[in-house]
């Protein structure tokens, strides 16, 4: 549940994955493959409903559970008080978050086969690289905030923004607020406003579909570049979370609250490296037992 809801945490804040959180914490290949199986039940159900709940019942409950009943409790509680903190303490957010995206970038890259990675190198690096610029670059992107939006685009929104949730380095928030959509999605969760809430959740449910069976397959059959790819998308990412920036997103030298800024970046580093601690101790202890 703890995890469940360190994912909806990130998922709240602007230029940080859900997917990373993941990753750091120890489930993303394991959420992954389950997400996966789940669409592959319901894609049986109209046909065999006797097979189909018989894949929802053999699904890793004790995972799933657990970490959406986190992840939806911190996003209906959170996502007041997290819009607040990142537009009315840009500077703070944001270093914090740089910390903890920053301590990441190694997860990915220990995940891989270290006799694959020599083998797979350049071209490990190379996609590593467009990935790291082409984030770089789509990340500098702003829109101004909609306040009333047309739900045919808030259902397109939530199928590209959800890909976050399952890729580690791309924001699901970074882009809703490039695409002036944040603050309305924010208040949208705040103010329970179900008609909103309800076209956000087809177009998401619409991008899981489309996504996750597509990049399972990609980390079973080219694990080593993706790892690679996603570590570049997070690399670029960081650039949404420079603490200094100005209202077009263009990037400053650092400026007001330095110490503070330098004080929660070390604070989002220690916390990233307690998460990797913590997930390593435990799996020590469940491979001991």
């Amino acid at each position: 549940m703890v995890r469940g809801g360190l994912i909806g945490l990130a998922e709240l804040v602007p230029g940080v994955s859900g997917g990373t959180i993941a990753l750091v914490t120890g489930v993303y290949e394991r959420v992954l493959h389950q997400a996966n199986l789940f669409l592959d039940a319901t894609k049986k159900l109209p046909k065999d409903r006797k097979a189909a709940f018989a894949q929802y019942k053999a699904l890793d409950w004790m995972l799933l559970l657990p970490m959406v009943v986190g992840m939806g409790a911190v996003v209906l509680s959170l996502a007041g008080v997290m819009e607040s903190f990142v537009t009315d303490k840009p500077v703070h957010a944001r270093a914090l978050f740089f910390g903890m995206v920053l301590l990441s970038l190694s997860v990915p890259i220990g995940m891989t086969d270290k006799e694959d990675a020599r083998r797979r190198l350049p071209m490990a690096i190379l996609g590593l690289v467009v990935a790291a610029v082409a984030t770089f670059f789509l990340t500098g992107l702003t829109s101004s905030p909609q306040s009333d939006p047309n739900l045919l685009w808030v259902f397109v929104a939530a199928a590209i923004a959800v890909c976050a949730l399952v890729l580690p380095g791309v924001s699901g928030s970074f882009f809703l607020l490039a695409v002036g959509l944040y603050s309305a999605t924010m208040a949208a969760v705040d103010d329970r406003n179900l008609v909103y809430l309800g076209v956000f959740f087809l177009g998401a449910l619409t991008g899981i579909v489309c996504f996750v069976r597509l990049l399972e397959y990609l980390l079973n059959n080219h694990r080593t570049i993706t790892l690679f790819v996603m570590t570049g998308l997070m690399l670029g990412s960081l650039r949404a979370l420079w603490p200094w920036q100005d209202g077009d997103a263009n990037l400053q030298a650092p400026g007001e609250h330095l110490g503070a800024a330098i004080g929660l970046f070390l604070l989002g580093a220690v916390i990233v490296v307690a998460m990797l601690a913590a997930e390593k101790a435990s799996s020590a202890k469940a491979n001991a037992s």
